[in-house]
């Protein structure tokens, strides 16, 4: 007796073992599949529709009964231009799982509207503003300076246009975005102009234009960013810089909505008509991103290295940043974001020995908020607030500066 209930009770066991391991073996499946899925989703919001494609046939392989994945390759197909391929995976979805009268005026408005080949979108953004700058020269916060250190300490007053001086201004941009193919690859350029009514030679143009490029390596999302500008002060070439910048997804479980990246940039700034002022800056950090139907969030934190060469005033510079954007939907009519940036350096030499002997040490922050008003589709006008503030030790390069503009922007998308 004592052997039969024994061996009854390792059965027992041994079938409850089997039931727990059935479970978790589908819990795991379960959560691969949402894995899946959600990532497919992002594919086709950030216009990686082929990434899609072959995400959702690898889940529909795993599990042959998820209608929504069915579903979503067929429409991927259907944009794609695979017009056959389309009709067989709307014919399966009729025939395997009687969707109900929504879904069959989906796949009903498809057929209708046929199945043409990938449309090269083409995304245009005009923005008319005008503004209201403090500080339009960056001029310094104090009016006096001093030269030199000990018995040879001089502490001189400040010309009249080296303090802050205000003005209004006129701003034109546009930007033009194209996609190259099916993954997600966009060509970018953007342009802006700023006019000062009265400080003319404070007036700026940018010129920027680049590659963006996603790539997928096993569990990892990566994107490279290429890029190319030049700026223009007072209709003089001011500053060229190229520049490369990596952005790498963790492939780690975290909460929903929420994602951790890895950065990494690299950039070269010359300065044509300044000496020793022409720089190679690295950058290395991490971002914590937050996206729902409503907000979208970016957390950064990041080391600089600055490599100058043996003039570069002040020498090699080492610092550290942070920043925060916020961008949320107040009401049906009505979105706001809000930003804070912080960025340090800290110079490893005197500025200019025998005339500024002191190291530069340097924290800016920068502080904006902002309003968009939609007024119909496609337009919208816009209210900006900024705020810098440029804290040294060198009192000659600390200044202070506000911003108030008003915008009116149109885009096609």
């Amino acid at each position: 007796m004592m052997r039969q209930a024994i061996l009854r009770c390792a059965g027992i066991a041994a079938l409850l073992c089997a039931m727990l391991l059935a479970t978790t073996a589908r819990a795991q499946e379960a959560a691969t599949q949402q894995d899946l899925y959600l990532e497919a989703m992002k594919s086709i919001a950030e216009g990686r529709m082929q990434d899609a494609d072959d995400t959702l046939s690898r889940m529909i392989d795993q599990e042959p009964q998820h209608a929504g994945a069915w579903l979503d390759l067929a429409i991927i197909q259907c944009e794609l231009g695979h017009a056959q391929e389309a009709e067989r995976l709307f014919h399966v979805i009729e025939s395997r799982f009687a969707p109900p009268p929504g879904i069959m005026e989906v796949i009903a408005s498809h057929r209708a509207t046929g199945c043409k080949s990938h449309y090269v979108r083409n995304k245009v953004a005009l923005l008319l503003g005008r503004g209201f700058d403090s500080n339009v020269n960056q001029g310094a916060s104090s009016p006096y300076f001093s030269l030199g250190s000990g018995d040879s300490l001089h502490v001189l007053d400040l010309l009249p246009q080296y303090l802050p001086q205000h003005d209004q201004y006129t701003l034109l941009s546009a930007s033009y975005i194209r996609d190259l193919d099916q993954r997600g690859t966009l060509l970018f350029t953007q342009f802006q102009a700023r006019a000062n009514d009265t400080l003319a030679r404070y007036n700026t143009m940018s010129l920027l234009a680049g590659l963006d490029k996603p790539w997928r390596f096993g569990d990892w999302n990566v994107h490279t960013v290429g890029s190319a500008g030049v700026l223009t002060l007072g209709n003089e070439q001011y500053q060229r810089q190229l520049q490369l910048q990596a952005k790498a997804t963790l492939p780690i479980a975290l909460p929903e909505h929420f994602q951790i990246n890895t950065l990494a940039g690299l950039s070269y700034t010359q300065y044509p008509t300044l000496q020793n002022f022409d720089s190679v800056t690295d950058e290395l950090g991490a971002q914590l991103a937050y996206q729902d139907r409503k907000t979208a969030a970016q957390f950064n934190l990041g080391l600089l290295f600055d490599h100058g060469d043996a003039a570069y005033l002040g020498g090699t510079r080492r610092g550290w940043q942070s920043s925060a954007l916020v961008n949320t939907r107040l009401g049906e009519n009505l979105n706001a974001e809000f930003g804070w940036t912080l960025q340090n350096w800290d110079s490893q030499s005197s500025y200019s020995p025998g005339l500024i002997d002191q190291a530069r040490k340097q924290d800016t922050q920068i502080y904006r908020a902002g309003l968009a008003i939609p007024l119909r589709a496609n337009t919208s006008l816009q209210v900006e607030w900024r705020r810098v503030h440029n804290n040294e030790n060198i009192s000659l390069f600390e200044y202070r500066g506000q911003l108030l503009q008003l915008s009116l922007k149109w885009q096609n998308f």
